[in-house]
């Protein structure tokens, strides 16, 4: 049994006038033409991919009831009371509603502004939690932030602090947000240093492209970010690293800062155009997403140079299929299961090219997923946000890999492999969780 947001049948102006209170609603009228709210016929077949109804069965959590309830807080038929901005922030964001939509509904472009809105309403407000906002404004956007503050976690890991304070359950001492994000830590990598500005095509050069490094992958897992360059190099390609390039801005305009994200892009649109690449080659589901969406989010003066930019964002697997992989000859013997990012699959429709590049590796067997493009409820910072729900999909999602028999799981974006690794962790599973380009690498190096 589901249950819905009960509105008044007609439009109040108390109603009204109560949700322009909590939402600017001329600032939304800017951003989501009402059109948008229009092209759902609310027929439902989104249902079946939406990973917060699967969970609930709560109409309101789905994807055609959360564009009802938009729309009725546009109309002024429903104020924004606090079940409905629970329905609302619940959503993981994941688009699996757009691949499933016959019409066309460009769910994303709603739901976002809508989050953003809801953000600047509440402010500062304690309850959106002081050390969340400190994480996720002052922290995660800043690669070397990110990599300092990993400094000490590596230290004790070596020295298997970390792993004791686990086990003697001095961890559950930590606030929420840290002990969740001490939970996903990853086995920490040295960093072998920053790549050069320039890397040079071994052979034949193909091609010249930007690597896009991120933030919060390339601070955690430099290893991945070493072995896509080598990768790119391996395939013809000169690879150019620009100093200037920053965040994405997902995880800022995701939590609501508009204005920061702005900033990142109309920076990296500057790094980049300077750079003169063929094409900017992304390794996370995130930022690729992010960055292919610059022309939609940027201001109209921006536009020419956002649609230039976004013509040349690649997700590497795309990127390397579409210029024809070289194909390697070592071996890599290995089971192993692929989980589609949510940002990779349903934002980019990018789905078969990660596939063929693993099935051309020798010795590896690729079995399938079920519910591969279901999230895992990482989300990008969902996990802080909404444990409880990241919680019961990562569990959900574990069931399915394990019914695999597979020895490996890969997918192509940080947050999946740090939500993926802490299940398999838990379960006391020897299931290795990777980027498919880290097992293409390896098997270009054991040729």
């Amino acid at each position: 049994m589901t249950t819905a947001v009960k509105e008044p049948s007609t439009p109040a102006p108390a109603a009204a006038a109560s949700a322009r209170s909590v939402v600017d609603l001329d600032w939304l009228a800017e951003k989501i033409p009402y059109r948008r709210y229009q092209e759902c016929v609310h027929c439902g077949l989104c249902t079946a991919s939406c990973p917060t109804y699967l969970e609930t069965r709560d109409e309101n959590d789905s994807p055609r009831g959360r564009i009802y309830l938009m729309r009725a807080v546009v109309d002024g038929r429903l104020a924004m009371a606090p079940a409905v901005r629970e329905h609302l922030e619940l959503c993981l964001d994941c688009r699996a509603c757009e691949s499933a939509c016959p019409s066309g509904v460009k769910y994303g472009h709603m739901i976002e502004p809508f989050k953003i809105a809801l953000a600047r309403s509440a402010g500062d407000a304690p309850e959106s939690g002081m050390i969340e906002r400190l994480l996720m404004r002052h922290l995660f956007p800043y690669r070397d932030r990110v990599r300092r503050a990993l400094a000490p976690a590596r230290m004790l890991q070596s020295l298997g602090v970390l792993d004791w304070t686990e086990r003697v359950g001095l961890t559950k001492l930590l606030p929420g947000p840290l002990r969740r994000m001490q939970a996903m830590l990853p086995r920490l990598e040295r960093s072998a240093g920053q790549l050069d500005e320039v890397l040079p095509a071994m052979g034949v050069k193909r091609a010249r492209v930007g690597l896009f490094l991120g933030c919060v992958g390339d601070a955690m897992f430099p290893g991945t970010t070493a072995a896509t360059a080598r990768v790119l190099q391996r395939n013809g390609c000169e690879v150019v690293v620009p100093r200037g390039q920053v965040c994405c801005g997902a995880i800022a305009y995701h939590s609501g800062s508009e204005r920061p994200a702005l900033e990142l892009a109309a920076r990296n649109l500057e790094v980049f155009e300077q750079a003169g690449v063929d094409a900017i080659v992304v390794n996370a589901a995130g930022c690729g997403a992010m960055l292919k969406d610059y022309a939609h989010i940027m201001p109209a003066a921006d536009a020419d140079k956002a649609r230039a930019f976004v013509a040349k964002v690649k997700d590497v697997s795309e990127y390397l299929i579409s210029l024809g992989l070289i194909a390697p000859e070592g071996r890599v013997p290995m089971k192993a299961t692929y989980h589609d990012a949510c940002h990779l699959c349903h934002a980019q429709q990018v789905r078969s090219q990660p596939r063929a590049l693993l099935e051309m590796i020798p010795g590896l067997e690729l079995v399938p997923l079920e519910e591969s493009e279901i999230c895992c409820g990482a989300a990008g910072t969902y996990n802080l946000t909404q444990p409880e729900m990241a919680e019961r999909l990562g569990r959900r999602k574990m069931d399915n890999i394990e019914a695999t028999g597979a020895t490996a799981v890969l997918t192509g974006n940080v947050g999946c492999i740090l939500q993926i690794a802490r299940k398999v962790k838990e379960r006391g599973r020897a299931i290795e969780v990777a980027h498919p380009i880290d097992i293409l690498d390896r098997a270009y190096q054991n040729e």
